[in-house]
């Protein structure tokens, strides 16, 4: 009787590509996660008895599509920068932080709601917004 003894190769498993799915699957749940944040510091406010902040005033300057200006519903004399500034400072109340809306006509010229834009800056009221309407569906 012959025993021969049978050579068994060695088998060897890669990890290596079992590496690379992993990192791929690390890298899709860090980018497809959204972090929630959250502050450091948590804090509570003291609470005040007080006035609350009164409203905002809110000035309305209407421009027709000629460059006239209105405000108040009142038309100006000129559409100088220097008329426009004394009509708006007149129109505000004392104290208060007004937001300025300008309502232009779609063909006002570009440079009426310009001059409109630095009479506010030059009267130093930073809150000013666009007046617009919905399109019709």
């Amino acid at each position: 009787m012959n025993f021969r003894r049978q050579r068994r190769e060695r088998v060897e498993l890669s990890l290596t590509p079992m590496i690379d799915v992993v990192f791929l699957l690390l890298i899709f749940f860090m980018v497809t996660t959204t972090f929630q944040r959250e502050a450091a510091l948590k804090i509570e406010l003291p609470e005040a008895q007080g006035n609350r902040e009164p409203r905002r005033q809110v000035l309305e300057v209407v421009i027709d599509a000629e460059g006239h200006y209105y405000i108040d519903h009142r038309e100006l004399i000129n559409t100088r920068i220097d008329t426009l500034k004394k009509a708006i400072r007149r129109a505000l109340r004392p104290d208060t932080r007004p937001v300025v809306v300008v309502a232009a006509d779609k063909r006002t010229p570009h440079q009426a709601v310009i001059r409109v834009l630095d009479a506010a800056r030059q009267l130093g009221l930073s809150h000013i917004s666009f007046a617009t309407e919905m399109p019709d569906e």
